[in-house]
């Protein structure tokens, strides 16, 4: 098997041009498996981050991953603050980031083992958006028992601004390499927000989070702007 890693978009068909163009685009992923048992530190298998720490599964293994604050012209980008554990409340998390203009297709949202904490969880979430607990995208509500957020796969659902924001992300940071392109990125914050008593941090359990989208073609253009119908 092959791999190639290029700046895309991907398109495929066998009717490049005319009226019965077929030409479609490819669904991409990224995900991040995450091990709430994981004790190894940042850059071990499943890392799940930790107090004020999101990670990023796309380096593979899981790394400290950063969120930026919003923001499509400010060079470097800042770092947004990811709120500490507190007694009632929880935040765990992940980022994935995009190309700008990118539509979401769906998220997958699932716990394979129950996630259980030190202290007594009585309720779990994950915001999804485009900033530390930010809902723009969605939200999945988790079903919890006593101490234990149990295991299934768990539908997204939007709402009808949610659904319009979905169509094509948002420059959401400039690009920290210092290089010209791609000179804005998106980023996806997949927030897991846990409540509980006595600082309910998770320590066991497995979320695996994924995130679905095209990359639009951006030579395309659009009827009243150029380069429209130039195709490839």
């Amino acid at each position: 098997m092959a791999r190639s890693t290029f700046s895309g978009p991907i398109l495929s068909g066998d009717q490049r041009f005319g009226p019965i163009r077929n030409v479609g685009y490819t669904d991409l992923a990224q995900n991040i498996d995450m091990n709430f048992a994981n004790t190894g530190g940042n850059g071990t298998a499943g890392y799940p981050g930790g107090n004020g720490q999101f990670v990023n599964g796309n380096l593979i293994p899981n790394v400290n991953a950063v969120v930026y604050t919003n923001s499509s012209s400010v060079y470097p980008p800042t770092a947004a603050t990811i709120t500490a554990d507190a007694a009632t409340t929880v935040y765990r998390g992940a980022v994935f980031y995009l190309p700008t203009g990118s539509q979401i297709n769906d998220f997958l949202v699932d716990i394979g083992t129950g996630i259980t904490g030190g202290s007594t969880i009585t309720a779990g979430v994950v915001n999804i958006g485009n900033q530390f607990n930010g809902t723009q995208y969605g939200s999945v509500t988790l079903t919890a028992t006593t101490n234990v957020l149990v295991a299934g796969r768990y539908s997204t659902t939007f709402t009808g601004t949610q659904l319009t924001n979905i169509q094509a992300t948002t420059a959401d940071f400039t690009n920290p390499t210092g290089t010209i392109e791609p000179a804005t990125f998106s980023q996806v914050v997949m927030t897991l927000v846990i409540t509980g008593t006595g600082t309910p941090a998770p320590t066991t359990g497995t979320l695996y989070l994924t995130v679905r989208y095209t990359q639009a073609d951006g030579n395309i253009g659009t009827t009243t702007t150029y380069p429209y119908g130039n195709f490839d």
